[in-house]
């Protein structure tokens, strides 16, 4: 199962229990499929909001209990009766893609954390759900954990995004540095767009060390997956200062001897966050 291909699934899918992976790949397929809808291709907005619009009915109907001849969505719907998933994760996962063909530039932090909350969040509360530990204190850790990530995955393709049209900063946060929206297609990392990329990690992380006791609350195997996932947040945004923020030229992402020392990180990370 390639996660890797969904950002907002874990990095760490290895450590899964062997009993979770078909739930776990096929709520994936269901995300990545509708993701593709969303993002890939050559589609009209109005072919991909219908397209869309065939996923929400195929979930209302699992709800109604209706037999759904489309493999995906009966796997889904087995996944979803054997574990009692609630529908509204899924419905919020569609939500945040519709809008992905609609909506192209964010006016401040809290319209960008809405977004997260429906294209990110779902996947921890769901991953929670299959595990038995969905209780609130867990859950509220999983949104900081999991809406990081995604601001993580925005700092990271800032000019991916561009090229789709899409720009995953804060309109004000740009204003407030001084950086022009209009420029980012042909930026270079100059004092401005540096000023603003620190002030974006250091918020970013922040959020992630905020859910990061989740990790340590979660015991066995979902608690080491969690604190490898943790920790490949946390390094990238050390990736992107690594490159002075110049994420135009040279995309921040994790080789071979990241994963060593997420290892090593992930190991003593309960006497790190003690000391913090």
């Amino acid at each position: 199962m390639p996660v890797e291909h969904y950002e907002n699934f874990p990095v760490a899918s290895f450590l899964l229990p062997k009993r979770l992976v078909p739930a776990v790949e096929a709520i994936y397929a269901f995300a990545r499929s509708a993701d593709d809808i969303a993002d890939e291709g050559d589609a009209l907005p109005g072919e991909r909001l219908a397209a869309l619009a065939h996923y929400d009915n195929e979930i209302a109907a699992i709800g109604r209990c209706e037999r759904r001849d489309d493999p995906m969505f009966a796997r889904l719907a087995a996944v979803i009766a054997q574990y009692r998933l609630p529908l509204q994760p899924f419905q919020d996962l569609l939500s945040a893609f519709k809008q992905d063909v609609a909506v192209k530039r964010y006016a401040d932090f809290d319209s960008l954390l809405d977004y997260c909350r429906r294209s990110a969040n779902p996947v921890g509360l769901l991953m929670l759900k299959l595990y038995g530990a969905a209780r609130s204190a867990n859950v509220r850790d999983s949104d900081a954990i999991c809406s990081a990530l995604q601001l993580i995955n925005f700092l990271q393709d800032v000019a991916i995004d561009r090229e789709k049209d899409r720009i995953y900063l804060p309109g004000d946060d740009l204003l407030r540095f001084g950086v022009d929206p209009a420029q980012l297609a042909g930026w270079h990392a100059d004092a401005a767009w540096r000023a603003l990329m620190k002030f974006e990690v250091d918020r970013a992380r922040a959020l992630m060390l905020s859910g990061a006791p989740l990790a340590l609350r979660l015991p066995g195997r979902i608690g080491w997956e969690l604190r490898l996932v943790v920790q490949g947040g946390l390094r990238i945004l050390e990736a992107i200062e690594r490159v002075d923020y110049d994420v135009f030229t040279r995309r921040p992402k994790l080789g071979l001897r990241d994963w060593i020392v997420l290892a090593w990180r992930a190991l003593w990370m309960r006497k790190k966050l003690q000391k913090a």
